[in-house]
């Protein structure tokens, strides 16, 4: 269901232990969704390019991580142009940018084990309050992974479409994704409760 983008690897990002990633995401996440700076948001997403760089990863990586995304990216900034203003639909292109990049490298320079640890590791004091950690640690694990598995549904969709002779258009994407997205959601909840 949801494919292992781990690539193994001895870059510095590689050997950081996965409790820091997971930290680093989620102050990235947080700072970017409460200041709105497009500078900040400029930087963010030339820090993150730059930790690409740091792992041996190179522009085709970077690319993979963003191209399947890309129409529901161009989407938001269109409404958000509509809605709001330029700026405004820059700045969130500039932020969910950051974030699926930053997310992507997590999850390249991560193993799925080492998440799953981490996670459980951190929220072990909830245990205490009757709070099931090893089920939020793969449900979060999950979802960190969720990104680029919609990627790969809006890959599909578009191959199948044009396989079908039809040509692809934002409109023609949606509902199927939806309908994709809806049944995969699904199969992960299903996972949750099969592991509990």
């Amino acid at each position: 269901m949801i494919a292992g983008l781990y690539r193994p690897g001895d870059s510095p990002i590689h050997r950081l232990k996965a409790a820091w990633k997971l930290a680093a995401l989620l102050l990235l996440g947080t700072v970017l969704l409460s200041l709105p700076s497009l500078w900040l948001a400029g930087l963010s997403l030339l820090a993150v390019m730059l930790g690409y760089a740091v792992a041996g990863f190179g522009v085709g990586v970077m690319e993979k991580q963003i191209k399947p995304v890309a129409v529901i990216l161009i989407i938001l900034f269109a409404a958000q142009l509509w809605l709001e203003s330029l700026a405004g639909g820059i700045l969130l292109l500039l932020r969910f940018t950051t974030l699926i990049l930053a997310a992507g490298l997590v999850t390249l320079t991560t193993r799925t084990s080492d998440l799953v640890a981490s996670i459980e590791r951190g929220l072990s004091p909830l245990g205490r309050l009757g709070v099931d950690v090893s089920r939020i640690s793969l449900a979060i694990s999950l979802a960190i992974r969720f990104i680029p598995a919609v990627g790969q549904i809006v890959s599909d969709v578009r191959e199948a479409q044009i396989a079908r002779g039809r040509r692809p258009s934002p409109l023609t994407l949606v509902v199927p994704v939806i309908i994709r997205l809806l049944k995969m959601a699904d199969a992960v909840a299903e996972a949750i409760d099969a592991r509990s």
